[in-house]
């Protein structure tokens, strides 16, 4: 790859903001490869907080384990982690991470986040923003030359208000090998061969949609001419600590700790054409570093918060209710001027839920490996154990 002004500029940045890496890699790092034992060092992480000794914790993890041995007989099998006020006070593993091999879930059994991963695709795309590498109201053709729809920006990308169509909706209609993963790359050729027409004018109107974020992945490599899964890992993940979080990459397959995704009969869900797209999926991570990916934003480890609040608004009112979506992070928006922040997933047999409230510092991570839609209405259960009263209207099962 040829150093180019962008390669060295980012380079010199990531030296200066976070100093725990060699400012050069081996070339092989910086191809399409993506494996593992090419990424950086993991980086020395700070042991995180915890109160889960002071009676009111001591009555919290109670009614929280009575809860979840209800969940786990009706089938629940995943990591759940639960903290207040800066500090982990509920945290467990329940069931396999690999039935085939009888691997119990553990601390670092890596879980496929699903559309959780648009949390991270849209903090990249941000950071690039905060540091003059995009504009977020440029069309998106200035950055990826062949993307075939003018007038879409980088914002229209972040918030779905692009029209675009849903790739995993219409691929199927001009690829015959369903089974066979494609990239971020493939995908967005296949888009400008046949241009499928968009839904509804850009930016009249919100529509949740994959291709956003598949996009912006691809995006991100063009600008900084790293593969993505790299960049992720050497500019955000080990960073921040987060050892056990990667971008999965089918040609690589998953590491021993991964957990295995399953059908709710447990058979293994295989690898489809859409697996091989990241950035709108495709993240694994675990409880404890998704809860150092949360705690960041408190920190300002990566983002400002004059780009923090960017992200988190403003609220639109398009339709009635508190909904809304910001830039790669949906919201509950209530009339008090509070707000949610939140995403939850759901890919093959994985179904995932990241609930913030910011102004409290109170985080609930559920992360689940064998499908079980039950998992989206754990979080008001769960607030309303913590804090003892109920969160009112706005939680919802959407992906």
């Amino acid at each position: 790859m040829r150093l180019t002004p962008s390669y060295i500029a980012i380079t010199a940045l990531s030296f200066l903001l976070f100093a725990c890496h060699s400012a050069s890699e081996p070339a092989a790092a910086r191809t399409s490869t993506g494996k593992f034992h090419e990424m950086p060092v993991k980086a020395p992480v700070t042991p995180l907080p915890y109160d889960t000794a002071s009676p009111a914790s001591r009555s919290i993890i109670a009614q929280l384990d009575n809860y979840y041995s209800k969940q786990v007989r009706a089938g629940f099998n995943g990591s759940v982690l639960v903290a207040n006020k800066g500090k982990i006070i509920y945290e467990r593993y329940f069931g396999l991470g690999n039935r085939e091999h009888k691997i119990p879930l553990s601390p670092n059994s890596s879980c496929q986040l699903a559309s959780v991963s648009k949390t991270f695709t849209g903090a990249a795309v941000l950071y690039l923003y905060e540091h003059k590498y995009i504009n977020l109201d440029d069309n998106v053709q200035k950055y990826v030359k062949e993307f075939p729809y003018p007038g879409i920006t980088v914002r229209m990308l972040l918030n779905h208000r692009s029209g675009l169509p849903d790739y995993t909706h219409w691929m199927p209609n001009y690829d015959n090998n369903l089974s066979i993963p494609v990239t971020n790359t493939a995908m967005v050729q296949m888009m400008a061969q046949h241009k499928p027409p968009v839904e509804f004018k850009p930016n009249s109107r919100f529509k949740y949609c994959n291709t956003n974020f598949a996009v912006l992945a691809l995006l991100i490599e063009r600008v900084t001419e790293m593969n993505f899964g790299y960049f992720m890992q050497k500019y955000i993940f080990l960073p921040l600590g987060m050892n056990h979080t990667f971008v999965y990459n089918p040609a690589s397959g998953l590491p021993a700790t991964a957990a295995i995704s399953y059908a709710p009969n447990w058979m293994r869900e295989p690898d489809m054409f859409a697996d091989g797209v990241c950035g709108d999926k495709g993240i694994y991570s675990t409880p404890e570093d998704m809860y150092r990916w949360d705690q960041s934003f408190y920190q300002n480890k990566l983002l400002s918060n004059e780009t923090i609040e960017l992200a988190y608004g403003p609220c639109s009112f398009e339709k009635p209710g508190v909904k809304n979506y910001g830039l790669g992070w949906r919201m509950l928006c209530y009339p008090n001027g509070n707000k949610i922040i939140y995403h939850n997933g759901w890919w093959h047999g994985n179904n995932t839920s990241f609930y913030r409230f910011i102004k409290e510092n109170m985080t609930i991570i559920v992360l689940g490996n064998k499908f079980n839609k039950a998992i989206y209405h754990q979080a008001p259960v769960i607030y309303s154990i913590v804090k003892n009263t109920d969160i009112g209207d706005g939680f919802d099962s959407e992906e």
